[in-house]
């Protein structure tokens, strides 16, 4: 071979790395270009779960699709309005005289974490039911109450948040969908972080006698408020809506503070700075929101969307559109992504908990974290970490928000309706902004962060429809 017939190389090489990010740094050391491709392999490799999706993307695919398009418009649409603050036993559906509502799935008592069993006293001792936390656990354990999951009464409760029948809860809702959620307890010695100590239980009193008749006033005064109107103003202001709801709740404040200064009660000014220290407050009434959504949402049949996502410390479970009142459930996580206090860490932490994560599910939370500059330092420190968690919520939704837009992102919106055949494709969860209780010491609050969702209640979900569409119901 002549040497004009030799092959000759091309000088310029660009590169496709598929797979191993071990061949593309070796190629970015000797200083050339290469692109590399996020492939895995679908659902693990695991093959009964591929053949699952193979029929849930192929066969089903059309029939799932048109149900999550009904779903995503439902998440997309819904204009719940908050309109007043009553008693739990007066408004919360099935809620008894001796009812006690916890967060998660249903659990039995044995298997409380710490937190939740402390918050559970708290409550038991602030209806007069028991006089200290001694008396407040024989009460419990010998049956004289009944405790049950607050998802199976339209009310949703954050972190480990335990409501009696005299609680005072926020209504929320459009048409015939409404749902619950308490006034939040804000930060310090209180309840829903943990503490079952005497000022734990005298706050939840006073929010019942102080805090509760103030506030329903002003709202009975100011009208219908729309929530989700006032929450996209918030996401242009920093909030995500679940781990910071500042600018939120003050535009709540705001709305409200002609109707609260005309108020003739003698305590406005000892609510005033009780909700000026409490930068959570807007927390409680959009997961209300939110919880009325999807419980519209959840009505639409054959869906593969998840309309409830909820932990109580020991338990993490979801729920899918259309599969009726089947959770699929795992061991709550850890969270993985935190910052905390000075002398905590994992092994001082509880697992996961609260109903809160029924936020990230209508395009709050973790689906807006590239526009929370307070959700960044907990996932890396940057906003481009924080954008990491948006698009990885970007791969596993059905689509976008119209009306949750991200500023930093050319107000996009963000993701909403998550889908269980792309989380179990890709072996992406969602990502859930989410404090951190302590294990064990009735302590409260010892960190932040963004705990990651298990997979194997998405791979149970998806099982379950793939059965359910099998055998055509």
């Amino acid at each position: 071979m002549s040497d004009s017939q030799s092959p000759r190389l091309p000088r310029n090489v660009r590169i496709a790395n598929v797979g191993l990010d071990l061949l593309a740094d070796s190629i970015n050391r000797q200083g050339r270009d290469v692109v590399t491709v996020d492939w895995r392999i679908p659902a693990a490799g695991d093959e009964q779960t591929i053949d699952a999706l193979e029929r849930l993307m192929g066969r089903h695919a059309a029939r799932i699709d048109t149900a999550n398009a009904e779903v995503f418009r439902r998440l997309d649409t819904a204009s719940p309005k908050l309109t007043g603050v009553a008693r739990a036993l007066d408004v919360v559906p099935r809620m008894t005289d001796r009812t006690i509502l916890y967060p998660g799935p249903a659990l039995e008592w044995s298997e409380f974490c710490d937190p939740l069993r402390r918050s559970v006293r708290a409550t038991v001792m602030s209806e007069g039911w028991a006089r200290d936390r001694d008396e407040a656990e024989k009460v419990v354990a010998s049956g004289g109450v009944t405790l049950d999951s607050a998802n199976h009464h339209a009310t949703v409760l954050p972190m480990a948040t335990a409501i009696g029948p005299s609680a005072s809860v926020f209504l929320v809702g459009f048409d015939d969908y409404t749902a619950y959620s308490p006034i939040n307890q804000g930060p310090g010695k209180t309840a829903w972080f943990g503490v079952d100590e005497p000022e734990a239980v005298e706050h939840l009193v006073w929010l019942g006698e102080v805090a509760a008749p103030i506030l329903g006033a002003a709202i009975s005064s100011a009208g219908p408020i729309d929530v989700f109107a006032m929450a996209t103003q918030g996401l242009q202001m920093g909030d995500d809506l679940h781990m910071r709801t500042q600018a939120t709740g003050n535009l709540l404040l705001r709305h409200l503070f002609g109707d609260l200064v005309e108020t003739s009660d003698s305590h406005l000014a000892e609510f005033a700075r009780f909700w000026t220290a409490n930068h959570l407050f807007f927390l409680n009434i959009a997961m209300a929101a939110s919880k009325a959504t999807t419980t519209w949402a959840e009505e639409v049949p054959d869906s593969s969307v998840v309309i409830a996502m909820a932990r109580n410390g020991t338990t993490f479970g979801i729920r899918v559109a259309g599969a009726g009142d089947d959770w699929f459930i795992a061991p709550a996580p850890l969270v993985q992504h935190a910052m905390y206090h000075s002398g905590y860490g994992p092994e001082t932490s509880a697992p996961d908990i609260g109903d809160s994560a029924v936020l990230e599910l209508i395009g709050l939370g973790g689906p807006a974290a590239a526009g929370a500059p307070a959700v960044a330092a907990f996932v890396g420190g940057t906003m481009a970490d924080a954008r990491a968690v948006t698009d990885q919520m970007a791969h596993i939704s059905v689509s976008r928000s119209s009306r949750f837009t991200i500023p930093t992102l050319d107000n996009v919106g963000t993701p909403v309706g998550i889908d269980i055949r792309k989380v179990v494709e890709l072996q992406i969860t969602p990502s859930v902004n989410t404090g951190i209780l302590h294990r064990a010491d009735g302590i409260g609050q010892v960190g932040a962060g963004v705990a990651v969702a298990p997979m194997d209640v998405f791979r149970e979900a998806l099982l379950a429809l793939d059965s359910r569409l099998q055998e055509g119901r």
